[in-house]
């Protein structure tokens, strides 16, 4: 069983590298339907893998300067609180069955919301370029540090809940808000904040003790060269083809978690 983690570290890390999406929304799902790991373990362990597995890139996109910290500040004053509230929330439900409850179903709706960004991340984008142009969009802006606030706040519980959307919701929502911004600046902005989110996130459930480390480590094993062999590989593959590939299977796995849910 110890391999077979591994190895689903590996596949999962290794599309990660490919594509750039799919880690907690690819890592949890297999956890719970392959290997039947309970919801709160599987959601709780994917948390800290993702923390993990994200630092190298965040680090490098911070050494070329390509995060806008004051927009990172923004997302995190939204999505900190977001998170410790969905920690209290959780630790005050009665019994795991409502607990596995919603994840499954916050789950399934994140799933399903991150498909739909993957597959109009370009559309998103070059909505966002007309708008800016806009005498509406002038007025906007005053209130974006706002609405980054309140969207990282959203952002927060639904990573908390699922593990899912701090990578593709949180670029989307960065790419309609800041759209000025180049696409390295907002990945990189995305990353800093989604690895300090998942961190924290992952604290939080390792100290309502649902987090299998044992797992973890198995995992991480696997997903390291899984992602430097997906990197590699995917520099040569067009995204026009593995994004509505990986839109679609997240899709459908999103709708089985809100059926099932």
């Amino acid at each position: 069983m110890e391999l077979a983690y591994s190895f689903a570290g590996l596949v999962v890390g290794f599309i990660v590298g490919l594509t750039g999406i799919g880690g907690g929304a690819l890592m949890t799902p297999i956890l719970i339907v392959v290997f039947g790991i309970p919801p709160v373990v599987a959601v709780s362990t994917d948390l800290l893998y993702a923390a993990i597995t994200k630092c190298g890139g965040m680090i490098s996109y911070a050494r070329k300067k390509l995060v806008e910290w004051r927009v990172v500040l923004f997302m995190l004053l939204g999505s900190i609180p977001g998170s410790l509230l969905t920690i209290r929330y959780l630790q005050g439900l009665d019994g795991l069955e409502q607990i596995e409850h919603l994840m499954n179903l916050t789950l399934g709706v994140s799933l399903v919301l991150t498909s739909i960004a993957v597959f109009l991340r370009n559309k998103i984008r070059n909505q966002a370029m007309k708008w800016q142009h806009t005498s509406a969009a002038s007025h906007a802006r005053k209130w974006r540090p706002v609405v980054t606030v309140l969207m990282g706040m959203i952002l927060g519980a639904l990573v908390t809940l699922s593990s899912v959307g701090a990578g593709a919701l949180g670029t989307a929502l960065l790419i309609l808000l800041y759209p000025r911004m180049s696409m390295p600046t907002i990945v990189g902005t995305d990353l800093v904040h989604a690895v300090v989110l998942t961190s924290i996130a992952g604290a939080g459930h390792y100290q309502m003790g649902s987090v299998d480390m044992d797992l973890l480590i198995y995992l991480i094993i696997g997903s390291l060269p899984g992602v430097f062999l997906g990197s590699h590989i995917g520099t040569r593959i067009s995204p026009k083809v593995m994004q509505p590939i990986m839109g679609s299977i997240l899709f459908a796995i999103g709708l089985r978690f809100v059926i099932a849910g």
